[in-house]
C-alpha cells in the first residue's frame, strides 16, 4: 500500500516526465528513474529501472498512436526496428538484472551525460512530408536496432535519442518521421523491458500506474506549451540538458559513493 507522498510524488514525478516530453519532444525518460529512486524512494534500483521501463513504454505507444494518425510513420522500417531490437532489449535487460544495483546506477548516470550532450545539439527541423523508404533500407538498421535496443532493455530507457539519428542516417527519412517511428520501436522496447523485469518481482505496478497517469497529464499541458514556445525549443532543450547534467552528477555521486563503501 502506498502512502500519501508517494501516491502524490508518483503522479507529479509522471507529469513532470511527460511535460518534458511533450515540451520538447524526448529526453524526458531519462528522468524517470532518477524521480522513482529520490523523489518516490524506490529503495531497489533494479525496482526503479523496471517500474520506469513500464511507464516509458506506455507514455511511448500513446505518442505513437498521435504520430501514426498524422502519417508520421514508416510502418516497414518502424516494425523491422522494434521486432529485431526487442531482442536487443531482453538480452540487455537480463544483462542489466545481473549487475550490482549501485554499479548499475553508476553506469546510468554515465549514459545521461551522453543524453545531456546530445541534447545540446541543436535540433533543425524538416518538413513532415513523407520519402519513400523500403523495407531494405529498415533491413540495414537490423545492427543498430540490436544496439538500441540492447542499451534500452540494459538501462531501462526510452532509447529515442539513439533510435531517430540511426532511422535517419539509414534510410534518409524525414526528422518528423524518424521521430513517429523510433515510438513504435520506443514502446516495445520498454515493454520488453518492463515484462522481463516483472516476472523477477521488480515492478512496483501501483506506482508505475501512477506515474503513467501524471505523464498523461503532463504531456498535454507540455505540448499546449510546445506551440506557443516553437520558437525555443533548442533553448528549452539546452535547459533540460542541464538540469539532465545535475542529476547525472548527483547519481554519479551516489552511486559511486556506495560502490566505494561496498566491501
Amino acid at each position: 500500500m502506498l502512502d500519501l507522498w508517494q501516491t502524490l510524488s508518483s503522479v507529479g514525478s509522471g507529469a513532470a516526465v511527460g511535460f518534458v516530453l511533450g515540451l520538447i519532444g524526448g529526453g524526458g525518460s531519462i528522468l524517470a528513474t532518477p524521480l522513482l529512486l529520490y523523489v518516490v524512494g524506490i529503495a531497489q534500483p533494479h525496482v526503479a529501472i523496471g517500474t520506469s521501463a513500464l511507464a516509458v513504454s506506455a507514455n511511448a505507444y500513446l505518442n505513437f498512436a498521435s504520430h501514426a494518425r498524422r502519417r508520421n510513420v514508416c510502418w516497414a522500417c518502424a516494425i523491422v526496428f522494434a521486432l529485431v531490437g526487442t531482442v536487443g532489449a531482453l538480452l540487455g535487460s537480463t544483462l542489466g538484472k545481473a549487475i550490482d544495483g549501485q554499479a548499475l546506477l553508476f553506469l546510468f548516470g554515465l549514459i545521461m551525460v551522453a543524453v545531456g550532450i546530445a541534447m545540446l545539439r541543436p535540433r533543425r527541423e524538416r518538413g513532415a512530408a513523407h520519402q519513400i523508404t523500403t523495407l531494405r533500407n529498415c533491413l540495414r538498421t537490423g545492427v543498430a536496432a540490436l544496439l538500441a535496443g540492447g542499451a534500452s532493455g540494459f538501462f531501462g530507457i526510452g532509447g529515442g535519442f539513439l533510435i531517430v539519428p540511426a532511422l535517419i542516417l539509414a534510410t534518409g527519412m524525414s526528422m518528423a518521421n524518424a521521430v513517429g517511428s523510433s515510438l513504435l520501436a520506443v514502446g516495445t522496447f520498454g515493454l520488453a523491458t518492463a515484462l522481463n523485469y516483472a516476472v523477477s518481482g521488480m515492478v512496483n505496478w501501483p506506482v508505475a500506474g501512477l506515474f503513467i497517469a501524471g505523464g498523461l497529464l503532463g504531456g498535454l499541458v507540455g505540448t499546449r506549451l510546445s506551440l506557443r514556445l516553437a520558437g525555443q525549443r533548442n533553448t528549452l532543450a539546452r535547459i533540460f540538458a542541464g538540469i539532465v547534467f545535475a542529476v547525472a552528477a548527483y547519481i554519479l555521486y551516489r552511486s559511486g559513493s556506495a560502490l566505494l563503501r561496498a566491501p
